[in-house]
């Protein structure tokens, strides 16, 4: 994907038809192949059409990668066959878990300490073996942090390092987590290994109070995470990026006119370096 050019939209069944039907389409668009696969006849039609629209890659939901119980060995070959077969280069997971004896629906924070960073790398290095490609891996919205030893820029950058495999920076996430743990949304971005970043999400939110944000997909994107998007075009580069909108649906117009502002930042900062943290406690996006 071109990272000046890349615009995309997760694709929920809620707006495929317009989707189809639209004249100008998303640089990529995005599924959780837990969705589509094993389904065929009507389903994978359309999911086929859809493809033929715009390149698809796969942000999962099950693999639970920080998760106190054996790796799902044959769901990850599933997963495997599911990018195989339609040509996807990207898969991309959540720095989180979601199984506990049963899938839980639910995004669950990693104990942010050095043995989880151990635990968590030993385990995507299985799933990269089996897939035979670099898992890329999202930092996750979070409304509690048990038994932190470790800043959440530290483990996942830590983790995303030592696995030998690839970030998915969500900057609505970043966003989030600062209000609901009253930490620096700037500072995260310049501590990310830049170098890693495949990708960015963007979405918005709802707010339940001035210190509490809930990670929704359900809303418009605000301001604030605008302004942090630009930065992190700033410090890590133009990136592509992708939006999500999960509840709430809008038309497909107030659809575009998001990914229109997304584009128009890119190439706004597209010819500009990126600039170097100027925080006093930062380096090179490291810590001294």
């Amino acid at each position: 994907m071109d990272a000046i050019t890349s615009v995309g939209l997760g694709l929920r069944r809620d707006f495929i038809e317009a989707f189809l039907g639209a004249t100008h389409h998303p640089d990529f668009i995005e599924v959780a192949p837990e969705n589509w696969m094993g389904f065929g006849g009507r389903h994978a039609k359309i999911l086929a059409q859809c493809v033929e629209k715009s390149p698809l890659i796969c942000h999962g939901l099950s693999l639970s990668v920080g998760g106190p119980h054996p790796l799902n060995i044959d769901f990850i070959h599933q997963i495997k066959k599911f990018l195989d077969a339609y040509q996807v280069e990207i898969y991309s997971e959540h720095l989180s878990y979601t199984n506990d004896g049963g899938y839980l629906y639910d995004l669950l924070p990693i104990p942010m300490t050095e043995a989880a960073v151990k635990y968590v790398v030993e385990r995507i290095s299985q799933v990269q073996d089996i897939l035979g490609r670099r898992l890329v891996l999202e930092n996750v919205s979070t409304y509690l942090m048990p038994n932190a030893e470790m800043s959440e820029a530290d483990f996942v950058r830590e983790v995303i390092t030592q696995a030998d495999c690839e970030l998915l920076l969500d900057v609505n996430n970043v966003y989030v987590n600062s209000i609901n743990h009253q930490a620096d949304a700037y500072a995260f971005i310049e501590a990310m290994p830049k170098q890693r970043i495949r990708y960015l999400h963007i979405a918005g939110h709802e707010q339940v109070s001035t210190d509490l944000l809930i990670d929704t997909h359900g809303a418009e994107v605000c301001d604030p995470v605008w302004a942090l998007l630009e930065y992190t075009y700033q410090v890590c580069g133009v990136k592509p990026t992708l939006l999500e909108r999960d509840f709430n649906i809008p038309t497909w117009q107030q659809l575009q006119n998001e990914l229109n502002k997304i584009r128009q930042l890119q190439h706004q900062y597209s010819n500009q370096r990126t600039r170097i943290p100027m925080s006093p406690n930062l380096v090179d996006g490291v810590k001294v």
